[in-house]
């Protein structure tokens, strides 16, 4: 059984509600922190000319906070933390350029990145959160910065700024929506078999993995089952690869229908499937797989004017009696599973057999 390294693609798309995936997050801040910092040094050199010196010193350092902070975003634990800090004064710091006497009227078109930033950096909840209010704040003042709005010529400056305000972060509030939606769809056909609608192969190996952690921790038995239809192979020969695919359509049906909501199944391959029964010694996974071999023996498919009868052999191993590792659990599993197809296949075949007469 290969178990090569699969990410976890749960954990992926957690990890990517800000718009992007944690590696790529922590670059575009240390990019950020970088260009931040350097252009603060130059607005620095020239508020000092301009005669704000109070300004220059607090672009400086801002600058020397946002140079210490750029190396260590790569390995912190607290990256949001960092994040946070760093939206919420470069917010302000624009807010408060906006309200120094005779003002650049350029000043006010850094109030429109607010929105990008904020989507990109923490995803749509809470880029809206944070964006929102400092935008709302941006328009205020630019109203008190306009002073009397009575021409039309000011109505225009204000409306300008407001609607470019309100479209800004529509755009971006619907453009977040649709990513999380597209890249849910996206992980969900990562992680599912076509076929079956079942987890796939790379899922399922993911899924063990952090049971196994899990387990690790709470000290809590599970189960692995290696699953295998009985002669599938002349299901496809006889009747062709369109009934074998319904076959395995309604083997993954009824996997479904008999689990309980704590376990966990996948189609691994072919005509294969891996099961996961968590909380569960040997003997009750035993009964509940018994149970199962029988439903399918006893399911009558039909396909065309075909009667298809079905079996199917399952080999068990024990989370942490028989390893404590995916690839002995996996091996185990396979050396049952094996063997009960050797004794004659549709049985169960458990580490527990001298517990349960019949079995293998």
């Amino acid at each position: 059984m290969d178990m090569s390294n699969h990410q976890d693609l749960g954990k992926t798309l957690e990890q990517s509600r800000s718009g992007l995936r944690d590696n790529h997050r922590r670059s575009l801040a240390r990019l950020l922190f970088l260009v931040t910092g350097s252009v603060l040094m130059v607005f620095a050199s020239l508020q000092l000319f301009n005669g704000y010196a109070w300004i220059s010193a607090l672009e400086v350092a801002a600058a020397g906070l946002l140079f210490f902070g750029t190396p260590r975003l790569k390995n912190t634990p607290h990256l949001g933390k960092w994040v946070y800090g760093y939206l919420i004064a470069l917010f302000s710091f624009f807010i408060a350029i906006m309200l120094v006497p005779d003002a650049s009227v350029a000043a006010f078109v850094w109030v429109l990145i607010m929105p990008v930033l904020a989507y990109l950096l923490l995803g749509k909840r809470e880029g809206l959160i944070l964006s929102g209010p400092f935008m709302l704040l941006g328009c205020v003042v630019f109203y008190f910065y306009l002073g009397n709005i009575g021409s039309a010529a000011s109505m225009i400056d204000l409306l300008n700024m407001v609607l470019c305000g309100c479209l800004m972060q529509v755009f971006m509030h619907k453009y977040e929506a649709r990513r999380e939606e597209a890249e849910q769809r996206l992980v969900e056909v990562a992680q599912t078999d076509a076929m079956t609608g079942l987890a796939n192969r790379a899922n399922f190996q993911s899924t063990l993995a952090r049971t196994i952690a899990e387990s690790e921790r709470s000290n809590t038995a599970f189960v692995l089952v290696m699953m295998d239809i009985d002669h599938f192979k002349i299901i496809n020969d006889t009747l062709g690869h369109d009934a074998g695919d319904y076959v395995l359509r309604e083997i993954g049906r009824c996997l479904q229908e008999r689990l309980r909501t704590t376990d966990f199944v996948g189609r691994l391959g072919g005509e294969e499937f891996g099961l996961i029964l968590r909380d569960v010694r040997s003997e009750a996974a035993y009964e509940l797989m018994e149970e199962l071999r029988l439903r399918i023996a006893g399911r009558e498919l039909s396909y065309g004017d075909a009667d298809i009868q079905v079996t199917a052999s399952f080999g068990m191993a024990q989370w942490p009696d028989d390893g404590r590792e995916a690839e002995a659990l996996f091996s185990v599993a396979d050396q049952y599973l094996y063997r009960g197809k050797r004794a004659g296949r549709n049985r169960v075949a458990s580490p527990c057999a001298q517990l349960s007469p019949g079995v293998v």
